[in-house]
């Protein structure tokens, strides 16, 4: 089970807990990321409508992400809260804990391959990558995609080594693909030869370009279509300026027009498979 190399949550923070006991007036709850400590949750704070009972809301043995509102590390007391977290919240804890949750899989494949317990790969490897990047996963995405060196004054080449292969063969990178369309006219009898030439040529020149996947689709005249997907946002909005520039200048030098329409963008993945 994934846990925090820290040893109490912060206020505001988001927490995996299982619900170990019901009373009338709340409940105590353990918190899966942080070994050996619980919370408590006051019935006042289970829902935003009146409680009559309590039992309505939660169930013993129960997995549910709760909102840390106090913290005394003093007493030991860590009071929690359902009724302040939302919808999204919720989805986002539950991702980063099957994120960690993946890390700590791939972790424990690494520490088999060189013969050390989870014990010392959490100190040696989870508790400077968590520091570093806030999630080992986050981590483990970096190397993916920039290379182990990113690592190297974090953990020792030992680990470097070991992990090299199973980063390369099961992290997946997020990245983000945008998507516009292009209105394209050209006043010619090659019109659209111009047209196909000039969409070809911005693509190919973009997909030279490492990490960087660009795909244009006929809509229907005079729609065209272009996907970019990039590592992060901020690259594949640059992509995708110098592609319009490049498309509206020769459209423009054959006595065409062009326009480009935005639209949103989305996030996927892409899986890497190792050698």
């Amino acid at each position: 089970m994934p846990r925090k190399a820290k040893e109490y949550p912060e206020e505001g923070e988001f927490v995996v807990a299982t619900v170990k006991s019901i009373h009338p007036y709340g409940a105590f709850l353990k918190l899966d990321e942080y070994p050996g400590k619980e919370g408590f949750m006051h019935i006042s704070e289970v829902a935003s409508t009146w409680v009559k009972n309590i039992r309505d809301f939660v169930k013993e043995g129960q997995k549910i992400v709760a909102k840390v509102i106090r913290v005394d590390p003093s007493k030991g007391h860590i009071d929690l809260s359902l009724k302040r977290v939302n919808q999204q919240q919720r989805k986002a804890k539950l991702q980063e804990y099957k994120r960690a949750q993946k890390a700590e899989n791939l972790l424990k494949m690494a520490a088999e391959k060189i013969g050390k317990d989870f014990e010392t790969a959490w100190k040696e490897v989870w508790v400077p990558l968590e520091e570093e990047y806030g999630e080992v996963y986050a981590a483990f995405e970096d190397a993916a995609q920039n290379g182990m060196e990113v690592l190297e004054e974090l953990i020792s080449e030992e680990w470097i080594e070991a992990l090299k292969p199973i980063i390369e063969a099961y992290v997946e990178i997020p990245t983000v693909t945008i998507d516009a369309e292009f209105e394209i006219t050209v006043p010619s009898p090659n019109g659209v030869e111009i047209i196909k030439e000039a969409l070809i040529r911005a693509r190919d020149r973009a997909n030279e370009e490492k990490e960087i996947d660009v795909k244009f689709s006929y809509q229907g005249a005079p729609r065209y279509r272009i996907d970019i997907t990039a590592p992060d946002y901020y690259k594949a909005e640059e992509v995708l300026e110098d592609i319009a520039e490049e498309i509206l200048r020769v459209i423009k030098e054959a006595g065409g027009e062009a326009a480009l329409i935005r639209k949103e963008k989305r996030i996927k993945k892409i899986k890497r498979r190792g050698a």
